[in-house]
């Protein structure tokens, strides 16, 4: 392989990139998304925390906390009740005040507290109703709370939804530079005969795959770096997240040089699409309904691009953690690499004719 020829072939590509209206989507779609997932689903346009209450013996409490700024307040009829409605997080927290609190309080008891939050309500929400509480039982006793206040999160903890749908956004990053940019741009060169013409050079088929994949791999590395940073995921071990990010770059140009080989014609290439889109975004999935059987995301090779970089930018794992997940998308990678070889040998023929 002739790395000079590659270069020079990169470098046209990249040169031709910005009269390209799929690089431009490439680029700018992923940043997009990530703005409207912030702002639909994470805290840019966040509303009050949402408290409700359980007043079994019409508490000052809730008097209070009705004419309290900040803080969306509702009524609850019984424990069970507002259980069930933290749990759905139709409420980020929840009180559940005993009849004769008030009395207990201010004779110097500790009457009990239980303070319910929901598992995906954000932190900050949290801290804020926290500390509103606090203050509310203060106002009540006069002087100080003297209550042992008890944290329940029912279902147990969560992830907030923005979160389990960064795996989708870093997968769209991926999909769109590394499978739409290399497969359209393989495409193209078929389509207007171009390909021939490099094919009648001193340029092989193979430096022609490598010159669309490292172009597409480089473009699909970059922006799921860019679409961690933006939603906040880029931290963790460093070497192990490079190591993933780019283990997941070569499979999004593998992917877009296998669709690119198997298609004669941007039509096709469309049709493709398509058709093979829910195998390739379906992994996704299994981050936001959490319930689901994880197993069955293992049937799908982007399960193994995604998964090791959303352990270590989102949940701190480390390279330890996450090797065998990463061995199994270079072994998928590698698998791919012979297919792609074989069925970019049916291109060649006719060229060669």
């Amino acid at each position: 392989m002739n790395v000079s020829r590659v270069l020079a072939l990169v470098r046209k590509d990249l040169s031709l990139g910005p009269r390209s209206p799929l690089l431009m989507y490439a680029v700018a779609m992923p940043v997009i998304i990530t703005l409207l997932l912030q702002g639909v689903f994470g805290n840019l346009f966040a509303n009050p925390p949402r408290l409700g209450i359980v007043d079994l013996g019409s508490s000052e409490l809730t008097a209070a906390a009705l004419e309290q700024g900040g803080v969306r307040v509702s009524l609850v009829t019984d424990a069970d009740e507002l259980q069930r409605r933290v749990a759905a997080h139709d409420l980020d927290a929840g009180l559940v005040l005993t009849p004769g609190f008030d009395a207990a309080l201010r004779a110097g008891e500790r009457p009990p507290l239980t303070f319910y939050v929901a598992g995906e309500s954000l932190a900050s929400d949290r801290v804020i109703l926290a500390v509103t509480t606090i203050d509310l039982l203060r106002g009540v006793e006069g002087r100080r709370a003297l209550v042992d206040v008890e944290v329940v999160a029912p279902g147990g903890e969560g992830v907030p939804l923005e979160l389990r749908l960064v795996p989708f956004a870093v997968l769209l990053a991926l999909f769109a530079a590394g499978v739409f940019v290399t497969s359209f741009s393989f495409t193209e060169e078929r389509e207007k005969r171009t390909l021939d013409a490099l094919l009648a050079s001193p340029m092989t088929m193979n430096e022609v795959l490598w010159a669309k994949g490292l172009f597409g791999g480089v473009l699909a590395a970059a922006m799921a770096t860019v679409t961690l940073a933006l939603n906040g995921a880029l931290v963790g071990q460093a070497v192990g997240l490079l190591l993933a990010l780019g283990v997941g770059a070569v499979m999004a140009a593998l992917f877009g040089l296998l669709y690119g080989v198997l298609s004669p014609d941007t039509k096709v290439l469309f049709a493709l699409f398509k058709s093979l889109n829910l195998v390739v975004f379906a992994p996704a999935l299994f981050y936001v309904f959490t319930d689901w059987p994880r197993w069955i995301a293992y049937l799908f090779p982007t399960y193994w691009l995604i998964d090791p970089i959303v352990e270590i930018g989102q949940r701190g794992a480390t390279l330890g953690d996450v090797w065998w997940q990463l061995a199994i998308g270079a072994a998928i990678c590698a698998a791919m690499v012979v297919l792609v070889g074989r069925l970019a040998q049916r291109v060649r023929a006719p060229a060669a004719a």
